[in-house]
């Protein structure tokens, strides 16, 4: 074991803590390379010393440990929470890491509004009113939000467009929305009643919903309301429709979450489908990083740990098979949440049904993640052998330069990992210093930033740079190439074909300046336009952002000495940053809380004394 000469192993474990907790294995370059939780830390920590272990995974991670940090905790939930914590942060070698998806999408229904109205929410929950969710992806909302409309035509325009309306759109026209912008179109109780049902729905109540609609369809039939009775008939009508397309179709069905797992050529899918109320609210593919000997109980408990850490939980997960954990793992969830979560396996037809429905969901997603992946790795060898590289280009990384008539100029660099974008891992450099619309002078500086910072941090490099641009901006990376000793470092250089169409695009290479020029159906030039393209993409967004940064700043910020609340005070007081900019020191001090020496310096500022 390569453990470092500082750090006494044996009299760490000795004198380990029996307390729960989380311990973090460092290698001798200080990388964190395993983040686990334990109840017993002692115990825990010292099995990975005290036998023989059969996995080649542990065996290798063993011996690749230098150092171990440990965090106490006071419960065995409250280190479940740390550990993934740490583990979406450092994402360690030998963890099993999902993707870390940012929010999960809800419908939001806007409860305090007059005329409430639904709408798509991703990201804090800052507006008061009802949450409904998570849904799995976007079109899961979209899709529940568009049958919604069909049934209960409540609203789902935002505040500024109802509050700006004379007229009815056409939602009105075609009966998605009964118009509460018009006054006179529909009445609040009404209207109400339709919110009411909406949420009922949302709540998983469809089979209590059916009935009151039966109820009130029977009551406006004997009061010769045929139209009304109509109406409430044909959302009957769709909600059993809705409810036949599910295998839950019982009142009182609990939310639940099914789990199932498939794996195939060291390749891994689990596949998630969630229930809320007894409808399908959509499923989602997780395709897990991970060495190959990582066991099915080993993946499935990283992914409940990890998933659910923040989340609502259901009241039931179902998984194929027990977990060896299973019932602690239930007990750490059911401490984080609201209530009683249960792990357990199908025991039923129904359950047996969802779980069938699950794992079919599985075989489909890997099969078509291990063919999408094949097809991309095509192309990465497809360019290995048109630049006749001696490595895969498995890490792509491509530059861009944006900017307006020279101004705020911005270089992008995009990476991309066997054939695929890595958007975490992009980066975008403000340019300064340079004659303004010079491209060359940028692409040399981006160049020079991004590649002496990694040979300084000791960070791998890419199998292939590729510049957009020809060779004016080729040569460019190989002068700063060739100062930081990184010849070795293959590079490409994309220039646009006659009349830049697509296709016709030329590759030169520090060996071939003649050019490569490839046909339009080459695979290998689809994967060079599609990492080109994204880094143009990515340019032009991040130039964007920094021009109207730029049109938005005020020229009061850059007062030196002179805060927030004291530029807030000076612009209520005066009106205008015209107006701060004419008055004397005298009208400047008589703003609360600015003295003659903050006047004296808001005023030089302005009037270039200093």
């Amino acid at each position: 074991m390569a453990q470092n000469e500082n750090f006494d192993l044996t009299r760490f474990l000795k004198n380990l803590t029996e307390r729960p907790g989380v311990y973090q294995m460092l290698n001798n370059d200080g990388d964190i390379i395993y983040v686990g939780k334990a109840k017993n830390l002692k115990r825990r920590v010292s099995s990975y010393f005290n036998k023989n272990h059969q996995e080649i995974k542990t065996r290798a991670m063993v011996e690749q440990v230098a150092r171990i940090e440990v965090t106490l905790t006071d419960t065995e939930s409250e280190a479940l929470i740390l550990e993934n914590t740490l583990i979406k942060r450092y994402k360690p070698r030998y963890n099993i890491l999902f993707r870390d998806d940012k929010s999960y999408p809800y419908i939001f229904v806007s409860t305090t509004k007059k005329f409430p109205s639904l709408s798509y929410h991703r990201g804090a929950k800052r507006r008061v009113g009802r949450y409904f969710g998570p849904f799995p992806n976007a079109s899961a909302v979209h899709q529940t939000l568009d049958s919604l409309q069909k049934i209960f035509p409540v609203r789902q325009c935002n505040e500024s467009v109802f509050n700006h309306r004379s007229r009815p759109c056409l939602q009105y026209q075609i009966k998605r929305c009964t118009g509460p912008c018009v006054e006179g179109l529909v009445t609040k109780e009404e209207y109400d009643e339709d919110v009411q049902h909406t949420i009922a729905f949302l709540e998983g109540k469809s089979f209590e919903l059916i009935d009151e609609l039966a109820d009130k369809m029977q009551h406006a039939a004997e009061e010769l309301e045929f139209e009304k009775a109509g109406t409430y008939r044909d959302r009957i009508s769709s909600l059993r429709a809705i409810q036949s397309q599910h295998l839950i179709s019982q009142p009182g069905s609990q939310d639940s979450d099914v789990i199932a797992i498939e794996r195939q050529l060291n390749q891994t899918c689990v596949s998630l489908m969630m229930y809320r109320g007894g409808n399908l609210w959509g499923s989602q593919n997780h395709f897990p990083k991970m060495d190959a000997d990582s066991t099915e109980d080993e993946i499935l408990a990283a992914f409940i740990s990890q998933h659910y850490l923040d989340l609502p939980l259901p009241k039931v997960i179902l998984l194929e098979h027990k977990l060896s954990d299973q019932a602690s793992l239930a007990d750490l969830l059911s401490q984080q949440g609201m209530g009683r979560v249960e792990i357990k396996q199908p025991a039923n037809k129904v359950t047996k049904g969802l779980m069938s429905l699950a794992k079919t969901n599985a075989v489909s997603g890997l099969k078509q993640h291990i063919t999408q992946k094949a097809s991309q790795m095509d192309r990465v060898k497809a360019l290995q052998e048109v630049l006749l590289l001696a490595h895969l280009p498995n890490h792509i990384e491509c530059f861009d330069i944006s900017h307006t008539q020279g101004n705020l100029t911005v270089a992008s660099c995009v990476v991309f990992d066997e054939g695929v974008p890595n958007t975490h891992a992009y980066r975008k450099f403000n340019i300064e210093g340079i004659q303004p619309g010079d491209d060359y002078a940028a692409m040399r500086q981006v160049i020079n930033r991004r590649y002496s910072r990694l040979k300084k941090e000791n960070k791998p490099l890419p199998d292939l740079v590729l510049v957009d641009g020809g060779k004016g901006q080729l040569n460019q990376a190989i002068e700063v190439f060739k100062e930081l000793d990184l010849e070795s470092v293959p590079l490409t250089s994309v220039a646009k074909g006659e009349g830049r169409k697509a296709g016709l695009e030329i590759l030169y290479t520090p060996e071939n300046f003649e050019g490569i020029d490839l046909e339009a159906d080459d695979i290998a030039l689809h994967l060079v336009n599609h990492v080109r393209d994204e880094a143009h993409r990515f340019a032009i967004t991040s130039h964007r952002s920094r021009r109207q940064k730029a049109q938005t700043h005020s020229r009061i910020e850059d007062i030196p000495g002179v805060g927030a609340k004291t530029r807030q005070k000076l612009l209520l007081h005066f009106g205008g940053i015209a107006d701060v900019k004419n008055a004397a020191v005298s009208e400047l001090q008589k703003v609360p809380g600015i003295s003659q020496n903050i006047a004296q310096t808001i005023y030089d500022f302005f009037h270039g004394d200093v």
